[in-house]
């Protein structure tokens, strides 16, 4: 890669920390583009030179932290045992302790639907959002007979609903880490269920 490109590609990558703190912060609506240029030390022409708009700006910081997220998803299910029912718990655990983290209750899961609209989540072509990891531990489970055939991509949506709803209730409790136990419970015992032939 060219020095130019390198230097490109962190000054894009200064932008997008900028604006995931400020949407955090203050929200869309909240952040202006000269707040974001100003607390990552570059011009607005180089903003602009890497994104369209606001909205532009604010998909990349969500993607940035969907990436983060469904990553830490990934290493967790790895890490886990060799069921899917124990990765699918690893996997959904990091989910629910990610919830806890404001970056992530403010940029995915109360301004993305909003800024980015709903039907962005209703479908498996975004390449960082951690339903393909459903939808891969679903049709696992399904190669190996836990699930019934033709089951796999219904369940992953219906599962990634549940933990999204799960995300949303997290973020709005007056005791968030008592709100994230409870829910890990359930989750724990749905996925189990769910799994156990």
């Amino acid at each position: 890669m060219s020095r130019k490109a390198e230097q490109g590609d962190a000054t894009r990558q200064r932008l997008v920390d900028a604006a995931v703190a400020l949407f955090t912060a203050h929200g869309f609506a909240g952040t202006s583009t000269t707040a974001v240029v100003k607390a990552a030390g570059v011009t607005r022409g180089a903003l602009y030179h890497h994104f369209a708009d606001k909205e532009s700006l604010f998909e990349a910081a969500y993607q940035q932290v969907q990436r983060e997220v469904a990553d830490r998803c990934a290493a967790a299910a790895m890490g886990a045992g060799s069921e899917p029912s124990e990765r699918m718990r690893a996997g959904m655990a990091a989910y629910l302790d990610a919830c806890l983290e404001p970056h992530v209750q403010r940029v995915l899961l109360r301004e993305g639907p909003l800024v980015l609209g709903w039907e962005r989540s209703v479908n498996f072509d975004d390449p960082y959002c951690a339903r393909q990891q459903l939808r891969a531990g679903m049709r696992e489970a399904e190669q190996l007979g836990l699930i019934s055939p033709g089951r796999a991509e219904p369940l992953a949506h219906l599962i990634f609903g549940a933990a999204n709803q799960a995300g949303v209730a997290i973020a709005a409790a007056p005791d968030q880490a008592a709100d994230r136990a409870r829910i890990g419970v359930a989750m724990d015992d749905l996925i189990t269920r769910l799994l156990t032939p």
